[in-house]
């Protein structure tokens, strides 16, 4: 990646308002990340919402960002980064409008799925016009503002957006993005420059796109988490689920099938799995994120429908998380660059499932200090001692070349282990149609849960343990590939 002929600078009207733009674009899909959780409840109750339009709520997003988004760092570097950046941002606000507006679920679970692919163009085509558009002696102090900027804004997250649902309504964590839209599209039109991969624009065409592995991918989640969604309401032998699972699994072994024949023009070149750290780091992620996922999804909805908390007192519960990742992350990955990976990624997931363990205590009439925030911090100490660790040695574990579809892939299995967690949990603990309105159902459903999620944290303890070690140097050579522009490391939580 090559920085246009007038690189920016630090300090810079131009450089202080490219920095504006991507800030403000992450911390609009970092805001929506970490709020809709918690206006299930009082979105379910006014769109009268089972269990599964809950469920797709929050999967319609992940499912189409997580197949799509390295097509969208790729579509940035043929036709313009700050082109299909801007179209990421006006895509993504138009959808969080149509979600605003919903009238039901079907309705709401169907602009979710659009705002998740106009998160496939904007969340890489952030990161990517700092990386393309700054002096590359300014391109790290650059991307390490981004990154603590935007941090901030997940951490304000939980406050605005149950501020916006007690004060207004659930719609407004939606309309909320069209502000920051605005001032995303006036920045990167008043300052951003434009840049691309040359050699790619030359190239023409559309036969660099991996077009057919991005939609098999997405048809392959999008039939097993149908399958188990649908599994709670009609049963795991009805026809509709036992299609859904098999289309899913074919488009699956499709999507593995067609990744080969591509070679060095796939979306997800297989050779990097001869890197066995970077298949066992990659597992780890969909566990420990799976984890994380189902806690956030069961958690938002216990503490209003059972203990009786507001949508602020929700959103302010899981804070500490948010704190302990900004300050401690950069420490967590010092402490790993001198021990090794190995035992922050055993260490950590072991502290976030004891953290769990203690949140399943938690009951009507529960006190914040005495009963939430212990665990919390508890899971927030362990998840601060995986992410910066996991994300240097994924990276570490391929040739420097492949940085980007490594970053890009990891940022993928991520959200693919949220999704799967928010899939398949309701089903493991008997949760559907409206029982998280139903106090004691929605109890042992919770309780059950978080089981599940430290059960799975200790699976990635243990899948650390036995086989993480620290990254060599240089990894092993692959097969060459075209460079794309890194990716986000996978949300900071909220």
């Amino acid at each position: 990646m090559t920085a246009p002929a007038h690189a920016l600078r630090m300090g810079t009207g131009a450089g202080r308002g490219t920095l504006l733009a991507a800030i403000l674009a992450s911390g609009m899909v970092f805001l929506d990340s970490t709020v809709v959780n918690v206006a299930l409840p009082r979105l379910g109750a006014d769109l009268d919402a089972t269990v599964a339009g809950l469920q797709w709520t929050v999967n319609g997003y992940l499912l189409t960002l997580a197949a799509f988004v390295l097509l969208g760092g790729a579509l940035g570097d043929r036709f313009g980064r700050r082109r299909v950046f801007l179209l990421g941002v006006v895509w993504f606000a138009a959808a969080s409008v149509l979600c605003g507006l919903a009238q039901d679920t079907g309705w709401l679970v169907a602009a979710r799925f659009l705002q998740g692919a106009g998160g496939a163009l904007l969340t890489p085509g952030s990161l990517a016009v700092l990386q393309a558009s700054f002096h590359p002696d300014d391109r790290g102090r650059a991307i390490g503002a981004w990154s603590g900027l935007s941090g901030v804004a997940t951490a304000l997250g939980p406050f605005l957006g149950g501020w916006l649902i007690d004060a207004l309504s659930w719609r407004w964590i939606f309309f909320i993005n069209v502000p920051f839209a605005v001032g995303v599209i006036l920045a990167a039109l008043r300052w951003v420059p434009e840049s691309r991969d040359e050699d790619a624009a030359r190239a023409g065409g559309t036969g660099r796109f991996d077009v057919s592995g991005a939609l098999l991918g997405a048809l392959g989640l999008a039939g097993i988490t149908y399958a188990l969604i649908d599994a709670p309401a009609r049963g795991l032998g009805s026809p509709t689920v036992l299609v859904a699972a098999l289309v899913g699994v074919l488009a699956a072994v499709a999507f593995v099938l067609v990744e080969r024949r591509r070679g060095e023009t796939a979306m997800l070149p297989l050779g990097l799995f001869t890197s066995r750290l970077f298949t066992v780091l990659n597992l780890f992620t969909v566990a420990v994120y799976a984890a994380l996922g189902g806690f956030t999804f069961f958690l938002a909805v216990y503490l209003q429908n059972v203990v009786g908390w507001s949508a602020l007192e929700t959103g302010l519960a899981t804070i500490p998380l948010t704190v302990l990742l900004l300050v401690g992350s950069a420490r967590a990955g010092a402490l790993a660059t001198r021990i090794g990976p190995r035992l922050p990624l055993t260490v950590g997931p072991v502290l976030a499932a004891a953290g769990l363990l203690l949140l399943r205590r938690v009951g009507p009439g529960a006190s914040y200090w005495v009963d939430v925030l212990p665990g919390v911090t508890l899971f927030g100490v362990g998840l601060t001692l995986v992410v910066a660790p996991l994300t240097a040695s994924v990276l570490a574990a391929v040739a420097d070349r492949f940085a980007g579809v490594a970053s890009g892939f990891n940022n993928a299995a991520s959200r693919v282990g949220n999704l799967l967690a928010v899939a398949a949990l309701p089903l493991l603990v008997g949760l559907s149609g409206t029982g998280y309105a139903q106090r004691d159902e929605l109890t042992a459903a919770y309780r059950g849960a978080l089981a599940w999620c430290a059960g799975l944290l200790l699976a990635g303890a243990l899948t650390a343990g036995l086989f993480v070690r620290r990254p060599p140097r240089q990894a092993p050579p692959s097969r060459p590939r075209p460079s794309r522009p890194a990716s986000t490391p996978p949300d900071a939580p909220g």
